[in-house]
C-alpha cells in the first residue's frame, strides 16, 4: 500500500480510474437525520453520523446568546470544522498526488460574525467571508505546494459549496407522532 502524508494514494487512484470508466460511479447521496432535544439539559440536537465503516454521535448545543447552555460545539463549530476538515484533507491528498512530501499541515478557518440578522434586527450579512489559512511545513518548492493549493480550491467540496450558489430545498413535513 503506498501512503504519502496518511493519504492512500492507491485508493485514491484505483476510484479515479473507476470513474474514468464508470462516470456515475461519481455520484452519490450525501444526508444526516437528526432530532431537536425538547427535554432540559447540555444537548440541544443529536445526529446518529453513518460512515462507511461505522456510526458516530454529532451533538450540539448552542451558545447561551442563541438560547442553549454553551456546553457543547454549537453549529457553526461543525460547519467551520467540515470546512476545515475538508479543506485540509483535500490539500494533503492534492500534495500527495503531486509527490509532495508534508512535515507538518495546520489549518485555521475563521469569519467574522453578525448576528443581528438571526434576531431580525436588520439585513446585513451574518458573515461576508471565511478565511482559510493552511500552515505547511515541506521541503518541497513552493511552486509545487501552490499548485497543490490550486488543486484544492478547484476540487475541495466544501470550498465548491462556498463559492458556487448550491439550491436550498427545504420541506416541512406535519405529523401527529
Amino acid at each position: 500500500m503506498s501512503k504519502l502524508n496518511n493519504v492512500n494514494i492507491e485508493n485514491v487512484k484505483s476510484f479515479e480510474t473507476r470513474l474514468k470508466n464508470n462516470p456515475s460511479d461519481a455520484r452519490r447521496t450525501q444526508g444526516i437525520e437528526g432530532e431537536w432535544i425538547l427535554e432540559d439539559g447540555n444537548t440541544q440536537f443529536v445526529s446518529k453520523i453513518q460512515f462507511e465503516n461505522g456510526e458516530t454521535e454529532f451533538k450540539v448545543d448552542n451558545p447561551t446568546f442563541m438560547g442553549g447552555n454553551g456546553s457543547l460545539p454549537g453549529p457553526l463549530h461543525y460547519c467551520f470544522y467540515g470546512l476545515a476538515a475538508c479543506y485540509t484533507g483535500t490539500f494533503a491528498t492534492m500534495a500527495a498526488m503531486l509527490g509532495i512530501k508534508l512535515k507538518k499541515l495546520t489549518t485555521k478557518v475563521e469569519a467574522d460574525l453578525n448576528f443581528s440578522k438571526v434576531f431580525g434586527l436588520n439585513e446585513e450579512p451574518i458573515m461576508e467571508e471565511v478565511r482559510v489559512k493552511l500552515t505547511v511545513v515541506s521541503d518541497d518548492p513552493i511552486e509545487k505546494l501552490k499548485q497543490a493549493e490550486e488543486l484544492t480550491l478547484q476540487r475541495c467540496p466544501v470550498v465548491f459549496t462556498l463559492k458556487n450558489p448550491v439550491k436550498l430545498v427545504p420541506f416541512l413535513e406535519l405529523s401527529n407522532k
